[in-house]
């Protein structure tokens, strides 16, 4: 962490390493960049922060003279202090919340300021999305819901963030939420520094904030994504915005729907009548849950459009043996006399795997009733004829939900869907967006009311795996984590994609997970995301591709119609 100087512009390197790409945020007192380690070839984000200076601008040390010759050694020993800040943040919050802070790779210091170098988080910083205009209350709410997250665990262990404004949270289109910018705040007590529009009143008189400042800001940030437009706009110098905030009132918000009470008791002046974090989980949570019950309202059961859905295709498949893409046999005995004789860390990686164990872990590909690239058929054993639905639910129909003749295209499961998507309700109580024409192409169950059901098309080598378990641990980041060596153990050309990342799902706990398998013509590349859903009960939706496809704008929109259509069962 040598003292260094740097120029901002595209193209320079920062401490001779760090290559500067495109700038994705500018506002005052921050700089953020795309950007390349030319060591390790591997890509980052830099951000360029004006260091808090140890007084506040203006004000007179009483050393007077004697302390402004003194000022270089004063502003070098805040540096120092600010690396130290940043990486040890850093070390605490990766560990109390891994997966949600941006992972801190190196600090660099200049006179003045500081480049904190992360890994890149997935998806852009929020101001992209705000610019885009307002966006729905219950969108709002999930990613209101994961900085929360990220803000208790860092509340709880004394690091309050400061600076906290949408330039510092990075999201996706799947609900990841991942929040920077921890540790650049000199102290609970230094002036704000960037993104004086999300100051509180408090930080705008330069009495600090600390936690309370926090919350301030989410408020801040929930309003601009459900109005369309900041609470506070900014003035254009850091001083005039700073007093806008502290002095002008903020509108009611018109189009925040249900979220509007816990906003607007966010965005209290006075920082004790502001509502607590418990308070505003439970707002969030209750507004994403009857999202979800509101999609989940009855309506004409199994529902399916497409093709017939051939049940004893779907039935041969399931006394099948599973294979792994490399051909060897995974058929370790999972069912007898149908009850589990698994073990515990198989029981509780069920849910996440996106399939039963014993089955192929590494992901399948579509067929008819014999597939080339088998979902992970059970191994020798008593099946069930038809799946087990959920405790408190009696499935209906055909064992993985009825064709229909007239098509669901308005996504029941979750609004207007894409073209060529269509809503499958299934017998076991959940409904999901599907491609036109897919249907269940293996149906697996247990006697612990365990399933999985695979959908998929012929001639289309992508595959959607749903699974439901009862016997889950708290900790779907740990589930991941256990279930890795039987993974690679079992998958063929079996490789992880990067980090097991914590993620909030429509206020559910959960976890994605993504690895290769497979090689050559057949390489495969898994998406994994488990969730619980309470009780040690859970899902997990493994969507398999192509490797070559994915990232594509089909696979995108594909994955992300699964995603914000899925609703689990009712009860």
């Amino acid at each position: 962490m040598a003292m260094v100087t740097v120029h901002d512009s595209a193209g320079e390197l920062v401490a001779g390493r760090y290559l500067l790409l495109d700038v994705v945020l500018r506002e005052e007192g921050r700089t953020c960049w795309l950007g390349q380690d030319s060591a390790l070839r591997r890509p980052v984000v830099l951000t360029w922060s004006r260091v808090a200076a140890p007084a506040r601008a203006g004000e007179e040390s009483a050393a007077g003279s004697e302390a402004a010759a003194s000022g270089d050694a004063l502003r070098v020993e805040t540096e120092g202090r600010a690396a130290d800040r940043i990486l040890r943040a850093a070390r605490v919050l990766g560990a109390a919340c891994p997966g949600r802070v941006a992972a801190v790779l190196d600090v660099i210091e200049e006179p003045g300021s500081v480049w904190t170098v992360t890994e890149r988080p997935p998806g852009t910083p929020l101001t992209d999305l705000l610019s885009g205009g307002p966006v729905g209350h219950v969108r709002a709410a999930r990613v209101g819901l994961g900085v929360l997250d990220v803000l208790a665990a860092a509340h709880a262990e004394g690091l309050p963030h400061g600076e906290l404004g949408p330039g510092q949270v990075w999201t996706d289109e799947f609900g990841t939420v991942t929040v920077t910018g921890f540790g650049q705040a000199a102290s609970e007590d230094a002036p704000r520094l960037t993104a004086p529009a999300y100051a509180s009143p408090e930080q705008a008189r330069g009495e600090g904030g600390a936690a309370a400042a926090d919350l301030w800001a989410l408020g801040a940030m929930m309003y601009a994504m459900t109005e369309g437009r900041p609470a506070v706009r900014d003035r254009g110098r850091l001083d005039a915005t700073l007093r806008a905030v502290d002095r002008l009132p903020i509108r009611a918000p018109l189009r925040a729907g249900p979220l509007a009470p816990a906003v607007q008791g966010l965005l209290r002046w006075d920082p004790v009548e502001r509502i607590p974090d418990t308070v505003v989980r439970e707002s969030l949570t209750r507004i994403l849950r009857q999202d979800l019950e509101e999609a989940e309202a009855p309506g004409p059961p199994n529902v399916f459009c497409g093709p017939g859905t051939d049940v004893a295709d779907r039935q041969a498949g399931a006394r099948r043996v599973g294979h792994a893409p490399g051909g060897r046999l995974t058929g370790r005995p999972v069912l007898l006399g149908g009850a589990l004789v698994a073990t515990v860390a198989v029981l509780t990686v069920l849910a996440v795997t996106g399939g039963l164990p014993g089955g192929d872990t590494s992901g399948a590909s579509a067929a008819t009733s014999a597939p080339s690239r088998s979902a992970g058929a059970l191994p020798p054993g008593p099946v069930p004829t038809a799946p087990v639905a959920p405790s408190g639910r009696t499935p209906s129909g055909s064992p993985s939900g009825s064709p229909s003749s007239s098509p669901s295209p308005s996504g029941g499961a979750g609004g207007k869907l894409p073209d060529g998507f269509v809503t499958y309700r299934a017998a076991q109580g959940f409904s999901v967006a599907l491609p036109r024409g897919w249907k269940p192409v293996d149906t697996q169950a247990s006697g612990d009311l365990s399933y999985r059901v695979t959908f998929g098309a012929s001639g289309d080598p992508r595959t959607l795996a749903v699974t439901y378990s009862t016997q889950l641990g708290p900790d779907p980041v740990a589930v991941w984590s256990d279930l890795e060596p039987a993974l690679r153990a079992d998958t063929a050309g079996y490789r992880r994609v990067g980090a097991i990342r914590a993620v909030t799902y429509r206020g559910m706990k959960g976890a994605d997970m993504e690895w290769y398998s497979g090689s050559g013509d057949e390489r495969l590349r898994t998406f994994g995301r488990g969730f619980l859903v309470g009780g040690h009960r859970g899902f997990s939706l493994r969507w398999t591709t192509p490797a070559v496809d994915r990232g594509t704008t089909a696979d995108r929109r594909a994955l992300d119609a699964v995603l914000t259509s899925f609703r689990p069962p009712v009860g």
